[in-house]
């Protein structure tokens, strides 16, 4: 996607987001936060500071992993999902990274 469509996309994804969750428009971070409780699949409930970065990085495993980046392990005994990295991930600038994962967001959001 070219960046005036995926920044498109990403604005009505927000919009949709904040719409249905009846808040304000969510930034990156809300979103990955989003991913990482959907990917665990045990629903929404308190999570501690630790765990939110932990569902944090489990939906950019994710991500990451459409483009070839992470491979899932499997769980651990609670039911955590663990990646594996299988290629080194390029040095992206602010800007690509966050196109990217816009991008990213957008695509998981679409299936």
């Amino acid at each position: 996607m070219k960046p005036a469509e995926v920044n498109k996309k990403w604005a009505e994804l927000q919009e949709r987001i904040a719409s249905d969750f009846d808040t304000e428009k969510p930034d990156i971070k809300v979103m990955l936060f989003l991913i990482g409780v959907q990917e665990l699949g045990k629903g929404p409930r308190k999570f501690s500071k630790r765990q939110k970065e932990e569902l944090m990085h489990i939906a950019n495993c994710r991500l990451f992993s459409e483009l070839g980046f992470y491979e899932l392990e499997g769980l651990d005994q609670d039911g955590w999902p663990h990646w594996k990295l299988v290629k080194e991930i390029p040095r992206y600038t602010l800007l690509e990274q966050d196109m990217l994962l816009k991008s990213l967001i957008v695509n998981y959001f679409d299936q």
